[in-house]
């Protein structure tokens, strides 16, 4: 059974904190892991899953700023991953996987958006590869330690509208665009977990992926102010408009899908402000992207999520869960 593409009427919306969304959930004694959980929303959500009572792994590519960021935050570990290497993945799995701990949560905040044109690997396009084929290894690796019941929320964007996957040019090894190639990225995110969801059910574990919303934070380092303006996320004397969530906001819609009563028995949609999203409008692709909402067609189409599994298989060499 798949749950709907429908909204549920939780009573959150596009301002609620995580604070909001926890409010009564006790969260003693649940392991959590969140990628990125060091800067910008991943470390609200880090802070937030603490507060609730949890203790969070953070892996992280750098480990030194990680500690700093997370120093006097109490119940937090810092482990050492990037998301780009796999054999950094293998290892920080292998690791983690001999302490012989379950994890209840896993969060995948971490990633990269609209840089220039990067390989890693094999030649592996960047986006693609830090935000989906890295978060893939990283949950089967680490698949005999996510417990029966555990949640997974896989962190896209409504980014998602720019691209489909290219299932003929999955690396742009034929001219690179670097919205194109968040998009695509974004899309695989949301196809992540629409078939890890299906996989999983079995045992009780669920997947969602989710929009974050608009939030000021590192993640757009690699975009010109010029481009900041002409979206409209500064005024004419370069001050930040009200496009942008608070961090807080940012965080609410991961924490809510990780840990909300409300979602329990669900899995396998796309989120946003705190709520299961609507299908997207035929026409939302033509809209200014700030304009777009819901979920386009493709990214939860079980077809297309079982085709990507399978690539991404095929292209990192692990496959735990299907097997």
């Amino acid at each position: 059974m798949t749950t709907p593409q429908h909204k549920i009427g939780s009573g959150f919306g596009a301002t609620s904190t995580t604070a909001e969304v926890l409010a009564g959930i006790d969260l003693t004694g649940k392991l959590a892991l969140v990628t990125g959980g060091y800067s910008g929303i991943g470390l609200e959500t880090t802070r937030a899953l603490v507060g609730a009572g949890a203790h969070v792994v953070v892996p992280a590519r750098r480990r030194a700023a990680a500690e700093d960021a997370l120093a006097g935050i109490a119940h937090t570990e810092v482990g050492e991953l990037d998301l780009g290497d796999l054999d950094s993945v293998r290892a920080f799995a292998g690791r983690f996987l001999a302490t012989d701990r379950r994890l209840d949560l896993v969060v995948g905040s971490a990633g990269v958006m609209a840089c220039p044109e990067t390989r890693v690997g094999p030649g592996w396009e960047a986006q693609f590869a830090t935000n989906h084929l890295g978060h893939f290894a990283l949950v089967n690796h680490l698949w005999p330690a996510i417990a029966d019941g555990a949640r997974v929320a896989s962190v896209s964007s409504r980014g998602h509208h720019f691209s489909p996957i290219r299932w003929d040019d999955v690396h742009f090894g034929h001219g690179y665009d670097r919205w194109l190639a968040y998009g695509q990225a974004k899309t695989a995110n949301v196809l992540f977990a629409v078939h890890l969801d299906r996989l999983g059910r079995d045992r009780g574990v669920r997947a969602f992926a989710l929009h974050p919303g608009s939030i000021m934070t590192n993640l757009l380092r690699h975009i010109p102010r010029e481009e900041w303006r002409a979206h409209g996320w500064l005024d004419e004397q370069g001050n930040p408009t009200g496009y942008f969530k608070t961090p807080e906001a940012g965080a609410a819609t991961q924490v809510w899908a990780a840990t909300s009563p409300q979602l329990d028995g669900m899995g396998g949609v796309y989120l946003e402000d705190c709520d299961i999203a609507e299908p997207a409008p035929d026409e939302d692709g033509v809209t200014e992207v700030r304009h777009r909402v819901g979920v386009r067609g493709y990214a939860i189409d079980p077809e297309q999520a079982a085709r990507l599994w399978a690539l991404s298989a095929e292209l990192t060499g692990v496959d735990a869960i299907s097997r």
